[in-house]
């Protein structure tokens, strides 16, 4: 019985153990790539509210991105910063780093950040997708499950909700969760 039970949970993305493959303790510990190839550390974020988004540009959720770009103009003076990682693994971004920034800019004038393209699930997860879905593993898996899945991190570098690809920026359960981010202190 005890081998189903650890059987159904990683099947479900849940683990028994505490084991992590990440070494950071804080969101603001990690860095990645840029769309433009350099290397950025979190810690330039510090302080700041985060909304973490794994985009495609041949999604049905790509008009997300009109509704993140206001948000990040609304929130933005307040301390929020929307970071945005392309990922192909859905089969929906198939362009480069140079194509996925012009896409964006030009369709949905975006000027948040946007990260190099890279795996956001697998095995081959960049290491800030294994952070973020460790410590908010999904109801029944624990790496995204699809293109536009939402993870917000409050001040103090902790991911705090996670939504799924329906779940608009604009909706009641995003916008109260980020206005409270932003209401609470360091």
């Amino acid at each position: 019985m005890r081998l189903f039970v650890s059987l159904f949970m990683l099947l479900l993305g849940l683990t028994a153990s505490a084991e992590s493959t990440t070494s950071a303790q804080n969101f603001f510990e990690l860095s990645a790539t840029d769309i433009s190839g350099k290397k950025v550390n979190f810690s330039t974020y510090r302080g700041k509210v985060v909304l973490v988004v794994n985009t495609a540009s041949q999604c049905g959720f790509t008009p997300q991105l009109k509704e993140l770009e206001a948000m990040y103009k609304k929130y933005a003076n307040r301390g929020f910063i929307v970071l945005a990682f392309p990922s192909n693994d859905f089969k929906q971004e198939k362009g480069d780093n140079t194509a996925v920034k012009g896409f964006a800019e030009k369709e949905y004038g975006v000027t948040f950040p946007f990260f190099d393209k890279a795996p956001v699930t697998g095995a081959d997860k960049q290491p800030v997708y294994q952070f973020l879905t460790e410590k908010k593993p999904g109801l029944l898996l624990k790496d995204v499950s699809w293109n536009f899945e939402k993870f917000l991190v409050n001040r103090k570098g902790e991911v705090i909700e996670r939504w799924s690809s329906i779940t608009k920026p604009s909706s009641e359960k995003v916008v109260e969760s980020v206005e409270k981010a932003l209401g609470e202190p360091l």
